[in-house]
């Protein structure tokens, strides 16, 4: 049995490598020890960037943590845990509503640790950490229902998957380091109407290995993304795999799309970020922390060139900023529309337009604002 699964394996890899790369025959494959050498982009160059500047009035203040974008809304939120969730147009920036059902009854959220929205069913699905459950508003914030969080299970990074389902990954494998993953699947697709398990999507590993770190009674965690949207499927990362897989929806098929070499002492783990035709944006995570300072868990950038056949550390640079700025792609991937935003703050917008360090659309926008303003959001699109 197991030399049929080691067969299965080698074709998968195979295959993978011809239908993803085009020019290649092997497997994507990541060193995430070795140096790199370092290549500069100009973020425009290869990507459509649209400015969206987040209407600022005395209702809405907001320090503009995004939490979603549709076709028709941004819903961003603050850093502080005060239940606020703002309402914006996704086209014009303009202030819609502010919605709050922060409180502790049963229509009510206690933390805003995910927000889907779903502008099909004109629905928002907030995913309540501290309570193990999703709650379920119209778009106005009227209450429609809720449901737990399966047993033995604590989700996070939550997406729309598509009309009936969301699609999730269990938080408690962050808890199981070291142990046998047996028949377990931490990535699943769940249904918006109950939250019941409409599918297990299963990673082939055997020992689980966590993003966290315990010494003695201390105990340090870090996030890596284990779910990446990927044009019109699904990137799945598990932490305790070498490979990161393409998840097929259609099909319900797992594809090796790109593959780490094994790391040990420290583990240094891989995860996606924003990817177009030609560059897989990427970044890894050393598996190390210092409890006497409380820093650790370092991250380095990568990219893959496909065009290059060559790994990269790069460098990509805003070309509607003068002085040298930085795109960030790897924190935010989003749709196939959208392939990542980034949130710019307006006071250090204020500032570069005071010194004259934009052009473009962008001063435009920040000749309006001041240090008191909410954060601009860049949008990077695909080019057409």
């Amino acid at each position: 049995m197991k030399n049929k699964i080691t067969t299965l394996a080698v074709i998968l890899f195979v295959l993978a490598g011809c239908r993803q790369s085009g020019t290649q025959d092997d497997l994507v494959s990541i060193d995430p020890t070795a140096t790199y050498p370092e290549k500069e982009l100009i973020l425009q160059d290869f990507m459509d960037v649209e400015y969206i500047p987040l209407e600022t009035n005395d209702e809405f203040v907001t320090q503009g943590v995004v939490m979603a974008i549709g076709k028709q809304f941004i819903l961003t939120k603050n850093w502080s845990n005060d239940g606020n969730i703002f309402v914006f147009d996704r086209k014009t920036g303009k202030a819609l509503r502010k919605i709050n059902r922060m409180g502790k009854g049963p229509e009510e959220y206690g933390h805003l640790t995910d927000i889907v929205l779903d502008e099909e069913n004109n629905q928002l699905f907030i995913n309540c950490f501290s309570t193990k459950k999703i709650l379920v508003y119209d778009l106005f914030g009227n209450f429609k229902r809720s449901f737990n969080h399966a047993e033995n299970i604590r989700y996070v990074n939550v997406f729309n998957y598509d009309t009936d389902n969301l699609i999730c990954y269990n938080e408690l494998t962050l808890y199981k380091d070291g142990e046998n993953k047996g028949n377990d699947s931490f990535h699943m697709i769940i249904s918006k109407q109950d939250g019941s398990v409409t599918r297990n999507i299963s990673i082939p590993f055997d020992v689980i290995k966590t993003p966290a770190v315990q010494e003695g009674d201390g105990f340090a965690a870090t996030f890596v993304p284990p779910l990446i949207p990927y044009q019109n499927n699904w990137l799945l990362v598990e932490t305790s795999s070498d490979t990161v897989y393409n998840y097929i929806s259609k099909e319900d098929k797992l594809i090796p799309f790109l593959v780490k070499k094994t790391t040990t002492n420290p583990e240094i783990f891989l995860t996606m970020g924003t990817l177009t035709d030609r560059f897989y944006f990427m970044k890894t995570v050393k598996r190390i922390f210092d409890f006497t300072t409380g820093r650790g868990f370092p991250v380095n950038n990568l990219m893959y060139d496909r065009q290059e056949n060559a790994v990269f550390k790069p460098a990509v640079l805003n070309g509607d900023f003068i002085k040298r700025k930085t795109a960030d792609m790897t924190s935010h991937p989003l749709n196939s529309e959208i392939a990542a935003f980034q949130n710019l703050e307006a006071f250090q917008l204020a500032e570069a337009y005071k010194n004259d360090k934009l052009k473009g659309k962008l001063k435009e926008i920040a000749a309006g604002l001041n240090e008191e303003s909410n954060p601009v959001i860049m949008l990077m699109k695909y080019k057409k």
